[in-house]
C-alpha cells in the first residue's frame, strides 16, 4: 500500500461519523426477481433484457454510480419468490427490487420488501390491492395498474358495437382484475365468464362453451404460453370466422406473435406502449433492442427499460444518498426521465397516469407480423383504485 493511500485510510478511520449523517453510496444494487422458467419465461426474459439494455445505455451506471443487477428466477412460485426476495434483501442488501411478472407473486413478496424499506419498482405486476387500500410508499409501478389495459379494450368493444362477449382469464389476482376492468367499460351482454388455472394449456372445454354461447366477440387475458395455446386452438376450431378476438397487449404481443404467426392477423389489443410510438427514447430503445437481442421488444421489455430509467433518475436526483429514503422517494415520485411510452407521471397511489393505445396485428412494410398503432383509447388515464389509497 502506498504511503498516500495509507494516510488517506488512516484519516478516514479517524473522522467521527456524525449522528444521522447520510452519505452517497459507492454503487447501486438491484435485485431483479422475475419469471425466467416455465410457461411465463418469455415475459421475465423480456423484462430482464429491457432492464439490462437501459443499464447499458446508462454506461453501466445509475445516477453516476456503478450498477450491480442481481438476477434471480422466481419460477412463478409465490413461496419460492418470497424466499428469494428475503435472500436478496438480507444477504445481497439490494437498494431496489424489480422484475416480478405475476400479481400473485407480487402480493407474496410485497410485505417483506416493504418491511425492509426497500423500494420496489414494478416492471409489470400492478395488483389492485397495491393501488388501493394496501398502497405502500415503497411500491412504485413503472408499468400500469392491472385493470387499465382491459378497461381500454372494454371501451373499444363497446364503441365497436359488439353485443355479446365471452370472457376468459386465468384464476389469479391479475385475471380477476382484468375482467373487472373490461366490464367497467363494456356495457353489453357477457354470455360467459371463465377462469382457468394458470397452468392450463388445453382450452377445448372453454372453446365449446364459446361456440354455444352465441358470442360475437371474445376477450381473453392469457399471458405468455397460455395465450399462444389458446389462440392456436381458437383459430384451429374455426371460431375466428364467427367471433372477433380481442385481448390486452400482453396476449397479443411479440412473444405470442412469434409463436403463433398468421392466425394472429387482425387481432385487436390495447397497450400503454407500442414499438411504433414516435419519440426519441422509444426509437432508440426499439432499434437497440433489436440490434442486441435480434427480436422486436414486447411491452414487458419496454416496462423493464423504463423501470431501470426510473431508478437511474431517482439515484441521480437523490445525489446517490440511497440511505435517505425520503429523498429517494421524492426523486422516484418526480419521475424525471424520458419514458419510451411518452407522457408519464405518477398518481397519488404511485401508479402511472398515462395514455392507452389501440393496436391491431398486421404485416408491416418488411412483411413481419406485428402490431400497428391505430389510435388513442384513453388520454392521461388513471386507475379506479387511487381514491381508496391513504398513502402513509
Amino acid at each position: 500500500m502506498s504511503p498516500i493511500l495509507r494516510s488517506c485510510l488512516s484519516l478516514a478511520m479517524a473522522l467521527p461519523m456524525l449522528p444521522g449523517a447520510v452519505h452517497a453510496a459507492d454503487k447501486v444494487k438491484v435485485g431483479l426477481l422475475s419469471t425466467l422458467s416455465g410457461p411465463g419465461a418469455a415475459l421475465g426474459v423480456d423484462i430482464r433484457d429491457g432492464f439490462n439494455l437501459a443499464v447499458k445505455h446508462a454506461g453501466g451506471k445509475f445516477g453516476g454510480l456503478m450498477a450491480e443487477v442481481i438476477v434471480a428466477d422466481d419460477q412463478a412460485s409465490p413461496d419460492g419468490a418470497k424466499q428469494t426476495a428475503d435472500r436478496l434483501i438480507k444477504r445481497d442488501k439490494v437498494d431496489f427490487m424489480t422484475g416480478v411478472v405475476f400479481s400473485n407473486v407480487m402480493l407474496a413478496v410485497g410485505k417483506p420488501i416493504f418491511d425492509s424499506k426497500t423500494y420496489y419498482i414494478s416492471a409489470n405486476a400492478g395488483p389492485s390491492q397495491y393501488a388501493g387500500a394496501q398502497c405502500n410508499p415503497f411500491f412504485f409501478s413503472a408499468s400500469y395498474q392491472n385493470d387499465n389495459m382491459h378497461e381500454a379494450v372494454g371501451k373499444t368493444v363497446q364503441d365497436k358495437g359488439f353485443k355479446k362477449v365471452a370472457l376468459l382469464a386465468p384464476n389469479y389476482p391479475a385475471g380477476k382484475d382484468a375482467l373487472t376492468g373490461f366490464k367497467r367499460f363494456y356495457k353489453g351482454t357477457i354470455v360467459s365468464e371463465e377462469y382457468t388455472p394458470l397452468s392450463q394449456l388445453d382450452y377445448g372445454a372453454e372453446l365449446s362453451k364459446m361456440r354455444a354461447s352465441g358470442a360475437d366477440a371474445v376477450y381473453i387475458f392469457l399471458p405468455g404460453g397460455l395465450g399462444v395455446n389458446f389462440i392456436k386452438q381458437f383459430v384451429g376450431a374455426g371460431l375466428s370466422k364467427d367471433m372477433t378476438l380481442f385481448g390486452p397487449g400482453f396476449s397479443a404481443d411479440e412473444d405470442v406473435i412469434r409463436a403463433v404467426g398468421e392466425p394472429m392477423l387482425g387481432m385487436f389489443n390495447t397497450s400503454q406502449w407500442a414499438h411504433d410510438i414516435d419519440n426519441p427514447a422509444n426509437k432508440r430503445f426499439v432499434a437497440d433492442f433489436q440490434k442486441d437481442y435480434r427480436r422486436l421488444p414486447t411491452l414487458y421489455a419496454a416496462q423493464g427499460y423504463d423501470a431501470a430509467r426510473l431508478i437511474d433518475a431517482a439515484v441521480r436526483d437523490a445525489k446517490g444518498k440511497l440511505d435517505d429514503k425520503d429523498a429517494v422517494r421524492k426523486a422516484l415520485k418526480a419521475a424525471k426521465f424520458d419514458s419510451v411510452r411518452g407522457a408519464f407521471k405518477f398518481n397519488t397511489n404511485q401508479f402511472p397516469i398515462q395514455d392507452y393505445f389501440l393496436r391491431v396485428i398486421t404485416k408491416d412494410t418488411q412483411g413481419r407480423i406485428t402490431n400497428r398503432t391505430l389510435g388513442t383509447v384513453f388520454k392521461n388515464h388513471a386507475d379506479a383504485y387511487a381514491g381508496e389509497c391513504k398513502m402513509p
